[in-house]
């Protein structure tokens, strides 16, 4: 199948090697013309274990290009998978300008009916948005499909490859269908797409983010605790995870969540970036944590009311 991905950033860029490692001729289209050279030559500028050698796989056995033109982008496949970047405004909420920005310019370079998958991390309601603005410039038939990501850097391949579900947010019989088809060689033990309504979908990635933030949080309180009782968090991390109905995963203390992060997330304002209490307690960890959500952990807190940087960096 012929497949478009419009970002080549973190997760544009997994998504376009791993589709293409399935035998599918993907073009990954980014309005940088340095990166996009640099890509062209083989060269991945992000750290992420196993992504270089797919990308240099697929690009020299041909099924993986990269190009900065839209139109021939828009007009190569009838599947484009939009992966551009949200960032936060300066009110919290997510900057939806490059998805418009691409949308319009889809509506604009469509010979020919096409299914849009968003892949980028947005508002509930974006899918509606992008149809309506895809329209604009069309006739032909669009069908919008929320296709929200879970990857973790570290292991952002494996989690593609070998996903625990796939949600696939449409009304459209015929997008569902592709979609099925374009999953079907990651699912061959078990089916794990997941199909349901396009703002149900973009709400079940807003909603898994709020229950990580909340996860990390609390473990950040209990930190806290520890060190005001002398307890050993890590005692009591372990005794939490052991519970069948909690499990271990993010459970670790870790930077940039405080009590407004799950509410801002759930509310489509992702939190990039948080400040400590002016007395941080220690936080411990037993192991660095890869997860995109809590990715550094402390030995002990930093200086007294330092700025911490979210690593939250879903979108392209």
């Amino acid at each position: 199948m012929r497949v478009t991905i419009i970002g080549s950033g973190y997760v544009g860029l997994v998504t376009g090697a791993c589709l293409a490692e399935t035998g599918n001729t993907v073009v990954c289209m980014d309005k940088d013309a340095d990166k996009t050279t640099s890509l062209k030559n083989g060269h991945v500028p992000l750290h992420e274990p196993g992504l270089a050698p797919l990308v240099q796989k697929n690009l020299a056995e041909g099924r993986l290009t990269f190009t900065t033109d839209l139109r021939l982008a828009v007009r190569h496949a009838p599947v484009i998978f939009l992966a551009v970047g949200t960032p936060p405004r300066p009110n919290g909420e997510a900057d939806l300008s490059a998805v418009e920005e691409a949308a319009r310019a889809i509506g604009g370079y469509m010979d020919d009916a096409k299914v849009i998958v968003t892949k980028s991390t947005v508002p509930v309601g974006t899918a509606e948005r992008v149809k309506a603005l895809i329209s604009e410039g069309t006739s032909h038939h669009v069908a919008v499909v929320s296709n929200p990501e879970f990857l973790k850097e570290g292991t952002a391949v494996q989690d593609f490859m070998r996903p625990d579900r796939v949600i696939v947010g449409s009304d459209d019989a015929q997008a569902i269908s592709l979609l099925r088809s374009l999953y079907a060689p990651f699912m061959r033990r078990e089916d794990r797409l997941l199909v349901m309504d396009a703002r149900s979908a973009e709400l079940t990635k807003s909603a898994a983010n709020s229950m990580l933030a909340m996860r990390i949080s609390f473990m950040n309180e209990m930190a806290a605790l520890c060190e005001r009782i002398g307890a050993n968090v890590e005692n009591v991390r372990h005794g939490l995870g052991s519970d069948s109905r909690i499990g271990n995963s993010f459970l670790f203390p870790g930077t940039g969540f405080g009590a407004a992060s799950s509410a801002n997330i759930l509310m489509g304002r992702p939190l990039r970036f948080g400040v400590l209490p002016s007395n941080p307690a220690p936080m411990t960890c037993a192991k660095p944590t890869l997860s995109r959500s809590s990715r550094d952990c402390w030995s002990a807190g930093p200086p007294s009311g330092s700025p911490i940087q979210q690593p939250w960096t879903e979108g392209g």
